[in-house]
């Protein structure tokens, strides 16, 4: 038997309760890892009280932020082998219950963990890293010389996003509250907004590139601070930038939109940034799986610096 956070109905974050399961086993092409620690992400707390529907009805378990040990590799499996440390997005957007003990998972969506980052700090990278890298990178190509605005740049996404962009030579302006300047200073910021007194439109364009984590009323005015023939990068939780691919053409810019994937290659890539000194994860709080709710409650704050993880 092991723990696992289910969910038997859509709600607050008291929905989430902590239950004995069965432990599964790896069965072909399958790897069982124990898990050490599983980030927490806004997707997870838009599932959760149903604004999101990508498990259906519940009962389900969240998660999909994996760093942990290999407990056992089923047959067919010969990358990994007990004892193994890895982290990785399995299944996503499928069900992957990672809010628990134990973890089943493919060797395509796992990569080894490097010395370079904690447990807590590799359950944190996987999907906030996956979704920047695969917005600034691979949809966005950004390249040296070219500038990029990114928004909520303090958190989970945003300060792995502000560190991929420096390492791709871009210069790199971020909204953040003051308080967080500092913070986005040290990890290679070059211009920084505070939001809540300055208008980003005014002060950071033309840009090449916005990556709008926002969405909403934010889309229109990210597409008026690009360059005629920008792009803004939208993400699915921020309403696909809220404004649609038909506006963004009226206004001279194109408009994408990031849906996260698992990549163990894209992993890769990460982890050799981490491995290069260019990338470093940042955790905001640790809290046991038992606190998951809490988890949940800090996150719908909005003001998370960084990641929060959860850990047995």
């Amino acid at each position: 038997m092991m723990r696992s956070v289910t969910q038997s109905a859509f709600g607050g974050p008291s929905v989430l309760e902590l239950a004995e399961v069965e432990r599964p086993a790896p069965g072909y092409g399958e790897v069982l890892v124990k898990v050490g620690a599983a980030g927490v992400n806004p997707v997870d707390v838009a599932v959760r009280a149903g604004h999101y529907p990508l498990l259906g009805e519940p009962p389900f378990t969240l998660g999909w932020d994996l760093a942990g040990t290999v407990e056992a590799a089923g047959p067919g499996v010969s990358a990994f082998a007990p004892g193994d440390e890895v982290l990785g997005m399995p299944a996503f957007p499928a069900e992957a219950k990672v809010y628990a003990d134990y973890v089943l998972v493919s060797p395509n969506e796992i990569v080894h963990r490097p010395t370079g980052l904690t447990v807590e700090e590799a359950g944190a990278l996987p999907l906030a890293g996956l979704t920047a890298w695969q917005a600034l990178v691979g949809i966005a190509r950004l390249q040296a010389g070219q500038s990029v605005l990114i928004h909520r740049a303090a958190g989970g996404v945003g300060h792995l996003a502000v560190q991929i962009a420096k390492a791709r030579g871009a210069r790199v302006i971020g909204t953040a509250r003051a308080a967080n300047h500092a913070f986005l200073r040290g990890l290679g910021a070059d211009v920084l907004i505070d939001y809540t007194v300055a208008d980003f439109v005014t002060e950071a364009g033309p840009v090449d590139v916005v990556f709008d984590l926002l969405g909403g009323e934010y889309g229109e005015r990210s597409a008026a601070a690009l360059r005629p023939g920008g792009l803004l990068v939208g993400a699915l939780g921020g309403a696909m930038g809220g404004i649609t691919p038909e506006r963004a053409a009226e206004l001279g810019v194109r408009l994408e939109v990031v849906s996260v994937r698992p990549s163990a290659a894209d992993l890769g890539r990460l982890v050799e940034l981490v491995e290069s000194g260019r990338l470093r994860v940042h955790v905001d709080q640790v809290l046991p799986l038992a606190e998951a709710a809490k988890a949940h409650e800090l996150m719908a704050g909005g003001h998370t610096r960084g990641k929060i993880v959860l850990v047995p």
